[in-house]
């Protein structure tokens, strides 16, 4: 078999020089994968043991994923509105210092979120144990020793206490004699012409006013 030296050496002299770079240097390796696993779990435990016995989580409003591709799913939100404290009977204030956790700038767009997350606040106020400040001067709202004593070296996580779950959306069937039936010249025409009759009002009953009075004076 007869082989061509010059191109061989070619070629050879190419990868020579690509494999003289320092490539090393560019690559990034993830070995290091179990032991940052295990450094994870060690600060989850480490903070658990710290703030215990409070939980080592806030808890955060139900909320709807954004577009229409998503909005069917629910996900934990930045903080509940001052609305939904109002709602639920807990001072702007307080909601902090007891775990809640507080976004001003979120605003309630429909009575359902506003309803879900007051029921969710209050089911985690008639669940709370508030520990006094003071062990011998309780306050009003603190507990008591043995409801302290009881719960003492736990650890509790909201997240695992009060879930969000995604509601699995029902259908039904009906049958066809009881559909609504349908509007006559269609929906969109329909909307349209009220839109138009609200905005045209005044001016209408101007004209029809003006048109009155002309009729009058025109009589006498």
């Amino acid at each position: 078999m007869n082989v061509d030296r010059r191109s061989a050496t070619t070629n050879n002299s190419h990868t020579t020089v690509h494999f003289r770079k320092d490539w090393q240097r560019r690559v990034r390796v993830h070995f290091d994968q179990p032991g940052r696993k295990l450094r994870r779990r060690n600060a989850r435990l480490a903070k658990a043991a710290a703030v215990a016995p409070r939980p080592v989580d806030k808890l955060r409003p139900i909320v709807r994923c954004p577009t229409i591709k998503y909005n069917r799913r629910v996900r934990a939100g930045r903080g509940f509105t001052l609305t939904e404290l109002k709602e639920a009977g807990i001072p702007r204030k307080l909601a902090p210092t007891i775990g809640i956790s507080v976004d001003p700038r979120r605003q309630n767009l429909s009575t359902e979120s506003l309803a879900v997350n007051v029921e969710r606040l209050q089911a985690y106020r008639s669940r709370l144990i508030l520990f006094p400040r003071k062990l011998g001067k309780p306050k009003k709202g603190d507990a008591s020793k043995e409801e302290v004593s009881a719960v003492k070296n736990t650890v509790t996580s909201i997240k695992a206490t009060l879930p969000i779950v995604t509601a699995e959306g029902g259908f039904s069937e009906i049958r066809k004699s009881d559909m609504p039936s349908a509007v006559e010249g269609g929906a969109y025409r329909k909307l349209r012409d009220a839109r138009s009759d609200q905005r045209n009002a005044g001016q209408r009953e101007k004209r029809a006013k003006d048109k009155a009075d002309e009729a009058a004076a025109a009589k006498k």
